[in-house]
């Protein structure tokens, strides 16, 4: 039977496709205020400029490519039964491979009933060529089309999920995320005690933890390299 490993990712494993990210950019995404973008507040304000901007990026996925990070990381599928936790909202994993992906905060292709967003009835997945959302675009309870994505204030409907395979890890690997975001940044907590953990990050990354993490201070593909070859050797 094959060992489950959990990978918890984040920003960093995208930005090396070229994704972009607002932690480090001073609050700023894409040159807008994450408030405007990225709250429910924001949506209710503007819905135009938010559809905009969520169109603008989802425009760009099409020219992204997975990079050797999300391709080794669908590899170890051959060794491990894997699941990633991701806080992105690419589809940059699934793209590389990756058969078991939990998105915690939303997926950039879906779109969804702005009065009833998780509800599974109300959410379509956008074919390339529907990637231009217009304010007048209707979901099946006749709400506006809002983007599939989890504003800061909303709840994480995934986390729960997520929880259930974290306890059940037998590997844990952290790639590419500061810690910093909640409810991700506790899924640690969750991971049975003992249980090797693994961090790859170029970064120092505070871990609130008295565990033992195995930190590979390397970026996202490099450090999967490595991760890879421990994983040959153990």
């Amino acid at each position: 039977m094959k060992k489950k490993l959990v990978v918890l990712t984040g920003a960093g494993i995208s930005a090396e496709s070229g994704m972009s990210t607002f932690r480090d950019s001073g609050g700023l995404w894409e040159q807008h205020r994450v408030e405007d973008v990225a709250t429910p507040e924001g949506y209710e304000r503007n819905p135009q400029l938010v559809t905009e901007f969520y169109n603008s990026l989802r425009m760009k996925l099409p020219d992204l490519e997975p990079n050797q990070g999300h391709r080794l990381l669908a590899m170890l599928e051959d060794r491990f039964e894997v699941t990633v936790v991701t806080q992105n909202v690419d589809n940059l994993h699934e793209r590389a491979g990756s058969s078991h992906v939990i998105h915690l905060h939303g997926e950039l292709t879906k779109v969804t009933s702005s009065w009833n967003p998780n509800n599974p009835k109300y959410i379509k997945e956008l074919q390339p060529d529907e990637y231009e959302v217009h304010v007048g675009d209707l979901a099946a309870d006749g709400s506006q089309f809002r983007p599939f994505i989890v504003w800061f204030g909303e709840a994480v409907p995934e986390i729960e999920k997520a929880i259930s395979y974290c306890e059940q890890a037998d590997v844990f690997l952290i790639i590419g995320t500061s810690l910093n975001v909640y409810p991700a940044a506790g899924l640690l907590n969750y991971v049975p005690w003992g249980v090797p953990v693994y961090l790859i990050d170029p970064n120092n990354v505070a871990v609130s933890s008295a565990r033992n993490v195995h930190v590979i201070q390397k970026g996202a593909s490099e450090g999967m390299k490595e991760f890879v070859r421990l994983m040959e050797e153990g």
